[in-house]
């Protein structure tokens, strides 16, 4: 397996990862109830959504250093931004576990209705983490990430535009739910983030595969490949041009032996294709 294959591999493995938070909207319900610290029940959902949330921030990272050798060749300012923007997003998510594990300690506790209202106001600060870091660092990874396929050109016009497009609509959602104009989980809220959801394809795409090998394909061996990379001529050829054709005669000759005995038919003399 070649080391484009694994990465490759890796990245769509981990970008598979970031996906299976997802259930945490559901598994969150209870620890946002007021009287979630003096209520009954167990609090396996919330451990788990903790745990689940760490996988996310995890694999944000990891999908970003996987992908940096690869799109740093199209802009390594843009490509270092797009690693720093997602472990930001990775801190803010692990943030967030802390607050939530914090309620769930008092709850265990048995701190009672006296910390009705610290639990309260660490369920806020987690709801304003989330919307900061999972509404709106995300519209900039898309931005930057965007930019970099887009001009690569190595997938469709039309997919980077998803994200160009996704990135306002979520920041937008997100502010709307700033001003009070609806909830965090609501119908314009989800209507918003499509575009956003329907960009998370397009580095499954990327790292595919295909795609990967054609961007390093593209810079290894393009025509913006550096000068100083292109093939030169054998050492034994220079050695036994003609002086008709250094003077720039650059007329065909017929294809002789090779001076080390070699097969004539693997040894081209650089020029011999050439008319005058």
């Amino acid at each position: 397996m070649t080391s484009l294959r694994k990465i490759a591999l890796v990245a769509g493995a981990l970008y598979l990862l970031t996906f299976v938070s997802i259930p945490t909207l559901a598994l969150y319900g209870p620890v946002r109830e007021p009287n979630y610290i003096v209520g009954p029940g167990p609090d396996t959902a919330v451990m788990v959504g903790g745990v689940l949330e760490m996988i996310v921030a995890l694999a944000c990272i990891g999908t970003a250093v996987v992908l940096y050798p690869v799109v740093k060749r199209q802009n390594e300012a843009v490509a270092l931004g797009f690693v720093g923007v997602r472990v930001l997003e990775a801190a803010t998510i692990v943030a967030g576990v802390v607050i939530l594990m914090s309620v769930v300690t008092l709850r265990q506790a048995g701190a009672g209705a006296d910390a009705l209202v610290t639990g309260q106001a660490l369920v806020a600060m987690r709801d304003w983490t989330f919307m900061l870091g999972q509404g709106f660092l995300p519209a900039v990874n898309a931005l930057l990430l965007g930019f970099l396929l887009y001009r690569s050109r190595l997938v469709p016009r039309v997919l980077p535009l998803l994200g160009f497009i996704g990135a306002p609509l979520l920041v937008a959602s997100a502010a709307a739910t700033l001003f009070g104009l609806w909830e965090q989980a609501s119908a314009p809220s989800a209507l918003l983030t499509i575009p956003i959801a329907l960009w998370g394809a397009v580095p499954w795409r990327l790292v595919s595969g295909q795609g990967l090998q054609a961007l390093t394909h593209h810079n290894w061996h393009g025509r913006h490949q550096h000068p100083a990379r292109q093939p030169r001529p054998h050492p034994l050829w220079a050695e036994h041009l003609t002086a008709e054709h250094t003077a720039g005669a650059h007329k065909a000759r017929p294809l002789s032996a090779p001076p080390d005995g070699r097969d004539a038919r693997f040894c081209r003399r650089p020029g011999a294709a050439l008319n005058s």
